[in-house]
């Protein structure tokens, strides 16, 4: 009986750890714990429910996203009259960026309310970014959309989204520098290899050229990585001339 009475003890305290934590991120007492329980759970637990369902943050992450773009899109439009079409979805997808979300899920240290069967130093990235999403798709379902408008005023567009600074903002040097290219008709190419040096951690090297000259070289973690990281030291380079389609 001690042993059973551990467990649930251990249990109770768990849950009640998660829903403090929780209450600390939301503002608010969340209606529905089973909700955010999913919103932290990882597919590698390969929970399913009574209809074999998978129970995890995936479709939340998907619901969140979506709710991520329409309040962020009401604002710009509301916020940037002047601003057509294409100037209010490169604005979003600054906002909305891979990049700008996992920071925002770290500023919140999501990360650490996972239940998952892979630790958390094997998660890449995105970890982050997608918990967010998830969170806020479960906001929607627990409190309904002006609770879910509120959350992402108070943790996105009030801290996060200057229109000014936006402006000049680069989501992917890579996108700009090719783009650059394109409408210049340079030639270009990314030329890229594992690296095999001393490092615990498999690397790659890039060598991007423009018109068959390497104008930049890059080593990161991952061929995208390791393109990134050149494209932005080729695009400081160009910076005068590729700043102009920012």
């Amino acid at each position: 009986m001690s042993v059973i009475r551990n467990i649930l003890n251990s249990r109770s305290k768990r849950n009640g750890n998660f829903f403090i934590q929780l209450q600390n991120i939301l503002g608010y007492k969340p209606k529905n714990i089973s909700i955010f329980r999913k919103a932290f759970t990882h597919r590698s637990m390969n929970i399913k429910d009574s209809k074999g369902n998978a129970i995890n943050y995936e479709r939340l992450e998907f619901l969140g996203d979506a709710m991520l773009s329409a309040v962020i899109a009401s604002h710009l439009f509301q916020e940037v009259p002047s601003g057509d079409e294409g100037y209010l979805t490169k604005m979003r997808s600054k906002v909305v960026s891979r990049e700008h979300l996992n920071e925002l899920g770290k500023e919140l240290n999501l990360i650490d309310l996972v239940e998952s069967k892979i630790p958390a130093g094997q998660f890449g990235d995105n970890i982050h970014g997608n918990l967010f999403e998830a969170l806020v798709g479960a906001i929607f379902l627990d409190k309904g959309y002006k609770y879910c408008e509120r959350f992402i005023y108070k943790r996105v567009i009030t801290p996060h989204v200057d229109i000014e600074q936006l402006e000049g903002k680069v989501i992917s040097y890579k996108s700009l520098l090719i783009e650059w290219c394109q409408k210049e008709k340079k030639i270009f190419g990314y030329n890229v290899y594992e690296d095999t040096g001393n490092d615990d951690v498999r690397h790659f090297s890039v060598k991007l050229s423009i018109d068959d000259k390497i104008v930049a070289k890059a080593r990161a973690t991952s061929k995208k990585k390791a393109e990134e990281k050149a494209s932005k030291r080729a695009f400081f380079a160009f910076q005068n001339k590729i700043s102009k389609m920012i």
